[in-house]
Parts: C-alpha cells; structure tokens; sequence
C-alpha cells in the first residue's frame, strides 16, 4: 500500500485580513452613506393621503398633518412628530402612517367619538367614552352629563361624571342617540330617554349586560306607556309606572319579551 504524502494547504491569511479590511471600509462607507440618503430629498415626501378624518376639525388636522409629513421622507417617517402636530386637536385618537417608494406617506388617523356633553349651565363641552375632553367638537344631539364645575383640562375629572360618561360609553349606538341626558339618582346611574321612560342602571357595573335587557325591554310592545325600566339586575328587567304598582318582569333567559304590565 502506497502512503500519500505532502502537505494539507495552509489558508492565506494576510489575503483573508485583507477581504475582512475591505468589507469593513465599505460598510463604513454605507453607513454614513445611508444616513444621508434618509434625509435626502430624494426620498422626500411630496404626495400625501390622508384617511379616517371627518367633522369640523377635519380640515385644521388634515393641514397639519400634511405640512408635518412634508418635512419628512419615505425613509424617516416621525410618527410621533405626527402626533406632536395635531396634539392641540384632542379629537384624535392615534395616527399610523406607512410609507410608499418613492415620495408617497399614506397616513391613518382614528378620532375619538364623542359620547357625551359636560354640561354646566350654558356651557357644553364634548366627551368620549374614554374621558377625553374633546373641546371644539360639536354638541348638538349628545346626551347631557351634569358637572359640578366649568368643564376643562384634558380628562373629566369628576369621579360622579366619569361614571356617567362611563354608562354612556357602553351604550349600543342606536339607543345612544335617544338618550337625552343621565343623572345619579337614589336609583343609581339614570338615563332618560327622548319621549320615552327614565332606565335605571344602578352601579356600574355589568352595563353591557343592562344595555342589553333595556334594548330589549324597549323593544317590547307591552313596555310601550312605561314611565321606567329598571334594569339594575338585568336577568330580571322590570318596567313601569303607568299605574301604582305597576311592573313587569321577565328572566332574560327564561323568554324573549317582557311579561305584560298587570
């Protein structure tokens, strides 16, 4: 048997020290390299869409916002310079922008809805659900929520008011807009329905659940005439008021409509 010999070949070093040198130059050339094209008008943003605006302060926040972006370019978006541009419209919820190659920045915006209005004597001023005092944002048609104090600052800051908002938050839409104003009462959180009876809800507590068993005692013919529905245990609704004594009651999960008004 013949035995090979020689020698295993040795890997050039200085030539690899070499490729490394010359990768490292050339991504210290990149980097600064990119810096630059980020800011580079090259990638400016010219073309801007704008969606989920709506109302009176459509306009002011689309202006703002457009004039923000042109600031900016398709490889540095600023979200929160976004943000910072329309910070005195609290009508605004959150802002998502994504950008397009070239010049284009497509830019999202959520407002917060308005479900209440602070009222103080003459003054009202708008609320959503949240809290959020959302001043310069129409009143008209919003369920009235007393205060005890000129509505100001950011947030409601009144814990009684703070309920009241949050009952009107959990609101379903359509019986949203019957509702004319809401109170605490000796009942609890009250609602009082445009030409209809006053709801009483109680705590706050379960309001999706009492939101529920209202909408459907409301939607009952046998409850139409009822000066009220309670609705503080929801699984028993009870309307009334026509008469002394009058009620009505009926498990929710027992049977769909309220028993008639003996």
């Amino acid at each position: 048997m013949r035995r090979l010999t020689g020698r295993l070949p040795v890997p050039n070093l200085n030539l690899s020290r070499r490729m490394l040198a010359a990768m490292l130059v050339g991504v210290l050339l990149l980097v600064p390299g990119w810096f630059v094209l980020r800011s580079s008008p090259l990638v400016g943003v010219d073309e801007v869409s704008i969606t989920g605006l709506s109302g009176p302060q459509a306009t002011q926040v689309h202006l703002a916002l457009e004039a923000a972006a042109q600031e900016m370019t398709t490889l540095k978006v600023d979200e929160q310079a976004l943000r910072d541009a329309v910070s005195q419209y609290p009508i605004v919820s959150s802002i998502t922008a994504r950008a397009r190659p070239l010049h284009r920045l497509d830019i999202d915006v959520e407002l917060h809805a308005a479900v209440a209005a602070l009222a103080n004597g003459d003054k009202r001023v708008a609320v959503a659900g949240d809290g959020t005092i959302l001043a310069g944002t129409l009143t008209k048609d919003l369920p009235l929520v007393p205060v005890s104090s000129p509505p100001g600052g950011t947030t409601v800051a009144e814990p009684k008011a703070r309920r009241m908002v949050s009952l009107l938050e959990a609101a379903p839409a359509g019986l949203l807009a019957k509702i004319e104003r809401v109170e605490v009462s000796d009942r609890g959180l009250t609602a009082h329905v445009s030409n209809g009876p006053q709801l009483y809800f109680g705590s706050d507590t379960r309001l999706d659940a009492k939101w529920a068993a209202a909408t459907r005692v409301l939607a009952d013919p046998y409850s139409r005439g009822a000066s009220y529905l309670d609705v503080r245990v929801p699984e028993r609704p009870a309307a009334g008021g026509l008469e002394p004594e009058q009620t009505a009651t009926a498990p929710v999960n027992a049977q769909p409509e309220v028993q008639p008004l003996q």
